[in-house]
């Protein structure tokens, strides 16, 4: 009976759960088509709400808006924009920050999120996996002489915590694995092994 409802159990969580972000995201992307005109709402012109017509018009958006800024003409107008941010008090912050971020996590040239490694941690006798962010820079750099580097510890089971932290770089193990899998192992606890397999437990019983 135990082992039914266990089989059942890893049958319906992970479906359910995805259903359920899947479900959220399309509620938070449809909140955008408040930003059209009534009549334009599926609501009036099919009778009905069409459940991911706020995804498809998000990713219309982001489109068009890289689709226009590519050209001289758009490049200026968001050059300009950035102006106007970075001189209003409080958003410059904010907004400075979250670009600074965004441009380093999504360029195609950086290095952030891109190698899976491993570190010791919390103390020299304990290793985790960690991802690089970069390098160490500013004043911070003037203070470490040496090749030292930047990474981001995760949290389990939840990745979106962790830690900074700035380590030796002959301290540090580069992991043959991808990103995705470094996360389902440590989203997983270490029961999901990189190469796809779970961990064996009491010899398969």
């Amino acid at each position: 009976m135990k082992k039914y409802l266990i089989t059942g159990l890893l049958i319906w969580i992970p479906l359910v759960t995805t259903l359920w972000v899947l479900k959220f995201i399309v509620d938070v992307l449809d909140q955008t088509l408040l930003l059209l005109p009534p009549e334009f709402e599926t609501k009036v012109w099919l009778g009905f709400h069409v459940p991911g017509m706020g995804v498809v018009m998000a990713l219309v958006i982001v489109f068009v808006t890289g689709l226009l800024t590519t050209n001289l003409i758009g490049a200026r107008l968001v050059h300009f924009w950035h102006e106007v941010l970075h001189r209003i008090p409080v958003v410059n912050s904010i907004y400075s920050s979250v670009k600074q971020i965004s441009d380093t996590l999504f360029s195609s040239t950086g290095q952030a999120f891109r190698k899976a490694l491993l570190v010791r941690w919390p103390n020299e006798r304990m290793w985790t996996i960690a991802f690089l962010t970069g390098k160490p820079g500013g004043d911070v750099a003037v203070h470490l002489p040496g090749d030292y580097i930047s990474v981001y510890v995760p949290t389990t089971p939840n990745p979106t915590g962790g830690y900074f932290v700035i380590v030796a770089r002959k301290d540090v193990i580069e992991l043959d694995m991808s990103v995705d899998e470094a996360l389902k192992y440590i989203i997983s606890m270490g029961v999901v092994p990189p190469n796809g397999k779970t961990s064996a437990r009491n010899n398969g019983k």
